[in-house]
């Protein structure tokens, strides 16, 4: 294992929960290579310019194309926030305030 995922609140989980099995195996998948394979391509994991260093992971299932926020602490640790469903070629800017907003409650909580 080269990175350790967790899952900051419930916010993955409510969207997980809610696709259907063929999505939450391609979700798994791209995961398990977060997790296990040194060089993650970018197609599956990348940094998102004019952001406080958050990435997006990157799942297509056909057509759909579904997107989850993370970010790194402390190096190999790799908190994943929320997902969405893409419909547009842009990230949706509200869903990208939510990121950026749950990761610097993520470490207020953390350095309390």
């Amino acid at each position: 294992m080269i990175r350790e995922l967790i899952f900051y609140e419930q916010y993955f989980f409510d969207f997980y929960d809610t696709q259907p099995k063929k999505v939450q195996e391609k979700i798994d998948y791209v995961l398990d290579l977060i997790v296990n394979v040194e060089r993650v391509p970018e197609k599956f994991l990348k940094y998102l310019a004019d952001t406080d260093g958050l990435y997006e992971i990157r799942v297509k299932v056909g057509s759909d194309i579904f997107r989850f926020f993370c970010f790194f602490d402390a190096g190999k640790l790799v908190v994943v926030l929320q997902g969405f469903h893409k419909k547009s070629q842009k990230t949706p800017r509200s869903e990208l305030a939510k990121a950026e907003r749950l990761k610097h409650q993520y470490f207020e909580e953390k350095n309390q």
